[in-house]
C-alpha cells in the first residue's frame, strides 16, 4: 500500500520537474552510454558496459519510485488549514527554553525540507513534536543528546 505525501504546489512543481529531467536528459544519456560501450566489442569482459547497464537500472529505478510518488501526491491547500494548532504548512516560531534562542521553522513535506530556508520534515523530531501544538504550550521533543523543550510563540501561514 502507496503512502500519501503533501506537497506545497511548488514541491510539487520541482518533483515534476526533476522527474522530467530524469526522463528527458538523463535516460537518454544512458542510453548512449550503453550504445558507446556496446560498440568497444566483446560484451562478456566490457566493464564499460556492465556499469552503464547498472547505472540505467539505477537510474530506471529512481524514475519508477519518483512516478509512485507523484501518483500519490496531493496538494495542501492552505485556505483550508486552521492557524490555531501547527500543521503542516506552519510557520512556527519557537523559543528554546535551555539557551533562549527563538528560531522560525516552515513545516514542509520530507522532500521539500531545507534547513537553510528555514524548512523542516514533519517528519524529523523537532517537526513531529510540534504537530498538534498550539500558541503558549510547550513541545518537549526527544533528540538524539536528550529532550529540548521549546515554547511554540507564534503559528502563521
Amino acid at each position: 500500500m502507496s503512502k500519501v505525501s503533501y506537497y506545497t504546489a511548488e514541491g510539487l512543481k520541482k518533483l515534476r520537474e526533476e522527474l522530467n529531467h530524469l526522463k528527458d536528459v538523463e535516460r537518454p544519456k544512458a542510453s548512449q552510454a550503453i550504445a558507446e560501450a556496446r560498440d568497444k566489442g566483446d560484451l562478456s569482459e566490457n566493464a564499460e558496459y556492465d556499469a552503464a547497464k547498472e547505472a540505467q537500472g539505477m537510474l530506471e529505478m529512481k524514475i519508477s519510485k519518483m512516478e509512485e510518488t507523484l501518483a500519490n501526491a496531493r496538494v495542501i491547500d492552505e485556505s483550508q488549514l486552521d492557524t490555531s494548532k501547527v500543521l503542516a504548512l506552519s510557520i512556527v516560531k519557537i523559543k528554546n527554553q535551555t539557551n533562549g534562542m527563538e528560531m522560525t521553522y516552515t513545516l514542509v513535506a520530507e522532500s521539500e525540507a531545507d534547513l537553510a530556508t528555514g524548512k523542516i520534515s514533519v517528519n524529523s523530531p523537532i517537526g513531529k513534536g510540534l504537530l498538534g501544538k498550539s500558541v503558549g504550550d510547550t513541545a518537549e521533543i526527544q533528540v538524539p543528546n536528550g529532550i529540548m523543550k521549546f515554547d511554540i510563540l507564534e503559528i502563521s501561514r
